[in-house]
């Protein structure tokens, strides 16, 4: 997954996903924002009757950490309030209630991603430059350890609470590594066949995770590392984000092309193919409200209900900002969060910079918190 333009470059992400993506996704919003006012029935991505609401989410906050640098996943301690955000050398650690940064975890060198044990009260960094994993204390965020794995380039990165087990997922060897989270010990390396991207467990003992080049979405055992399903999933192609429905049993893979598709988490069967906005970087799904949101650089949050396991009302797109494509949800409060700054001019391309990328504008990072109004139709 890979934050705004101003991110690090990401090892494991082609250039498809720089700015030339984000700005051919620009152009396409005033089409986008049409298409996604429709109703969908399931498995069809043609639009249907026109639906005004977008369930009351709008823009409610902005919170500003500060500092420099680019940003990759967002992670959301619901328990503890906080809200952990990735800065490339650092992880920022933002308490939601007070909209402030409260603390650091230093020396994670090309960080992408998070992920918490809060029943073994520890977290993990995926530490993509370095090829480490950062284990920290959950309450102090005191260092406890730092793991090299043999995994090249970590990305993503994952907690199964089933196997007490940590898995990062390796954009460069196409793996996952899988660590012993109380001990941070590595046991072992599970091939995927291509470049992962995000992954959710599925609280049965069982990974998913989509493989951006081969449009594609494996499964495996968490215990045995053993591989037990790969999906297709076609129409869409080079996923990104992905959610689950756990009682439903349901997975939402974000797709580049513009889709996100809804397979079932036991068969692979594909039950809908939803519009969504361009340049999509994250998907997450509310229980409670049985939302689905879908992060697009583009500057919108597409928002899709679920009506049941095989029907889907896409709500509409709520305006963002610009480079607004990684997420995090409080299921808690139902508020989203999403990352990004504004850019300067780009500069000219270069033999060696073919494809630049705009700068940061200094000072500009900031958290949009996206708040809903009244509870959506049920």
């Amino acid at each position: 997954m890979s934050g705004g333009s101003g991110a690090p470059a990401r090892e494991s992400a082609p250039e498809r996903r720089g700015l030339e993506a984000e700005m051919r996704a620009v152009r396409t919003i005033a089409i986008t924002a049409l298409m996604l006012a429709t109703q969908v029935p399931a498995g069809q991505g043609a639009p249907g009757h026109a639906v005004a609401d977008t369930a009351g989410y709008r823009v409610v906050a902005r919170i500003a950490p500060g500092g420099e640098g680019g940003w990759d996943y967002l992670t959301l301690d619901a328990a503890g309030h906080r809200l952990f955000v990735t800065r490339a050398t650092r992880v920022q650690v933002v308490d939601l209630e007070r909209g402030a940064l409260i603390g650091e975890i230093p020396n994670t060198g090309g960080v992408h991603g998070v992920a918490l044990a809060p029943d073994l009260g520890r977290g993990f960094t995926s530490n993509g430059r370095d090829t480490t994993v950062t284990i920290f204390d959950l309450r102090s965020l005191a260092t406890l350890s730092t793991v090299r794995i043999p995994g090249l380039v970590p990305d993503a990165i994952a907690y199964d609470s089933v196997s007490h087990r940590v898995f990062t997922f390796n954009g460069r060897s196409d793996d996952a590594t899988a660590l012993e989270a109380a001990t941070g010990a590595v046991v072992g390396t599970v091939a995927l066949g291509g470049k992962p991207e995000f992954a959710v467990a599925d609280g049965r003992g069982r990974m998913f995770v989509n493989l951006e080049d081969q449009n594609a979405l494996v499964g495996f055992d968490t215990r045995t590392l053993e591989v037990r399903s790969r999906w297709p999933l076609a129409p869409g192609t080079e996923p990104t984000g992905l959610a689950i429905d756990r009682d439903r049993r349901r997975l939402f893979a974000g797709c580049n092309n513009q889709r996100l598709i809804a397979l079932d988490a036991d068969s692979g069967r594909v039950v809908a193919d939803l519009p969504i906005g361009a340049v999509v970087d994250g998907v997450a799904f509310d229980h409670a409200t049985r939302l689905i949101f879908s992060s697009n650089g583009d500057g919108t949050l597409t928002i899709v209900r679920e009506d049941s396991a095989d029907r889907f009302t896409t709500l509409g797109s709520v305006p963002t900002q610009r480079g607004a494509r990684t997420l995090a949800l409080d299921e808690r409060t139902h508020r989203v969060y999403l990352a990004t700054a504004q850019f300067g001019e780009t500069p000219p391309a270069t033999p060696e910079q073919p494809h630049p990328r705009p700068p940061l504008v200094p000072g500009s990072f900031v958290i949009l918190v996206l708040g809903p109004g009244a509870p959506p139709g049920r």
